[in-house]
């Protein structure tokens, strides 16, 4: 490697720390599609416990799941905070309830086969927040004095 790459390669890095500190920005500019997908499943859920309602539960906690989603995910791909575990859970559940549920599998099957995808994608996930941070393995936020 040429020392004009490694120097270019530093630079980047000291860019992307420069800039880390800084939330990363939503695909859909400004408007808060996340908060309003909590704020909703916040609503369903208190309907849900109201009326008594199964249904209206379960869609209160997706809407409120995808919306901490998907700023875990953003933030975790642009380097910003490191959601390794968070993420690698939802894959678990995905994997497990799905193989248990749609597959038919016995649930001891679907728990190993969810701790196999936890794995998995704990690597790789952590492999991405890294290339994204510059080298970092995580990033502890918030507890600035």
């Amino acid at each position: 490697m040429s020392n004009a790459k490694r120097k270019t390669e530093r630079a980047q890095r000291t860019e992307r720390r420069r800039t880390a500190d800084e939330r990363p920005p939503a695909p859909w500019g400004s408007f808060p599609l996340a908060e309003l997908s909590v704020l909703g499943g916040i609503v369903m859920l208190v309907i849900g416990v109201v009326t008594q309602s199964p249904t209206a539960i379960g869609i209160g906690v997706v809407l409120a799941a995808l919306g901490g989603l998907e700023v875990s995910a953003r933030e975790h791909f642009a380097g910003y905070r490191s959601h390794t575990t968070l993420l690698s859970g939802v894959v678990f559940v995905l994997v497990t309830g799905g193989l248990f549920y749609l597959g038919g599998l016995i649930l001891a099957t679907c728990l190993i086969a969810g701790a196999v995808a936890f794995a998995v994608s704990f690597y790789f996930l952590r492999r991405a927040f890294q290339r994204a941070s510059g080298g970092l393995s995580f990033r502890a936020g918030g507890l600035r004095g």
